[in-house]
């Protein structure tokens, strides 16, 4: 087991050491790394680069981060604009994707301004899904939350069917496509957008992170910008499952357990308006019963002066381990499914993703 993050100052692999963890190697020090995976097909590495002056870049590894190789990164096709007069430019890589194993040459990588696009080489050249970008919602109903376009951050592909797949945009929502990107429809039927006109709109939600069970594909779970919705048909339509009144309301992280649908786990803020740890408390809180009700889980975890706050990639789930990471430089790790945690240590920079490879 080893596990990646992507902080604001590089990509660190950490690896199990006795009783504890230690650090492998860093990678791109200095570097915001937003987003890290490892490929299970061929074990390749991947890394997706911030640079606040050479803007977005793409590298693989072969050889578990020894050595890196800068591959192109996704552009638009000249004359594609956000918006009349607004040339669409790669402005933030949020995931990478590998595809299923039918199609081992198969990568998704989701951007900002919304685009989401296509590798069927391994990465060397990359297409953009033209059929979601065309969408008709997009010009009128996609927009920005966080930063100032639409992002698409995350990217479902059903077990079953390599066919379908699903991306969380925010803000647009959840978009489904069952004819491998041919076509594409919304799937939000049941999400609140409290922020908008009219809070039952098709499109304009603001999913923070998409997630599925993956033995059972037709449970999805999404930590949105207006609580917590889970699915059991598919995103054919939506419930509710936030526990009003907190903790586990209002957050971006989610994760969900690959063989149990009624176990999840999210890490709540306090509030949007008040993103820290709720009363200055960190916890994870883990529902046993499909959203019905939510435990907290507080043990190891800072319970006094918590500024942490965990984004949307940095919560993961490897068998029984949990891993938190946030953008305080506080990374915890869980042995027992979140029942109790141990610091790793509390001066990394901020997280922005964690993922175990």
């Amino acid at each position: 087991m080893q596990l990646l993050l992507s902080t604001r100052k590089g990509l660190i692999q950490l690896v199990p050491d006795g009783s504890g963890w230690r650090t492998l190697r860093v990678s791109f020090p200095g570097i915001p790394v937003s987003y890290a995976i490892r490929d299970p097909r061929d074990g390749r590495l991947w890394a997706c680069l911030d640079h606040g002056h050479w803007g977005q870049k793409l590298h693989r590894s072969v050889d578990d981060g020894v050595t890196w190789q800068e591959v192109k990164v996704p552009t638009y096709p000249e004359g594609t604009e956000v918006k009349p007069g607004v040339p669409a430019v790669t402005r933030y890589v949020w995931v990478l994707q590998p595809g299923p194993a039918d199609q081992p040459g198969r990568l998704y990588l989701g951007t900002e301004p919304g685009g989401l696009f296509r590798s069927d080489d391994g990465g060397d050249t990359w297409s953009l899904v033209t059929s979601l970008w065309n969408h008709p919602s997009r010009p009128t109903f996609w927009f920005g939350g966080g930063r100032d376009e639409a992002g698409v951050h995350s990217i479902v592909i059903d077990p079953r069917d390599s066919r379908k797949i699903q991306v969380g945009i925010s803000c647009a929502g959840v978009f489904e496509t069952c004819d491998e990107g041919a076509t594409w429809n919304p799937k939000n039927k049941g999400l609140k957008a409290s922020y908008l006109p009219d809070p039952n709109s098709e499109v304009g939600h603001d999913p923070h992170l998409l997630v599925a069970c993956s033995s059972h594909p037709d449970v999805l779970w999404q930590q949105n910008h207006c609580g917590i919705f889970r699915s059991t048909d598919g995103a054919s339509t939506w419930t509710d499952v936030g526990q009003p009144g907190g903790p586990a309301f209002f957050g971006f992280a989610i994760a969900a357990d690959p063989l149990d649908p009624a176990v999840a786990w999210v890490v709540p803020a306090a509030s949007d308006e008040q993103r820290v740890a709720p009363a200055g408390a960190m916890c994870v809180c883990r529902t046993c019963d499909g959203g019905a009700t939510w435990q907290a889980l507080r043990t190891g975890l800072p319970q006094q002066d918590a500024y942490d706050i965990v984004l949307r990639h940095a919560l993961d789930l490897c068998g029984d381990y949990l891993v938190i990471g946030s953008t305080t430089g506080n990374v915890f790790v869980s042995s027992n499914r979140g029942d109790a945690w141990t610091g790793l240590g509390h001066h990394f920079p901020p997280v922005y993703a964690a993922r175990f490879a």
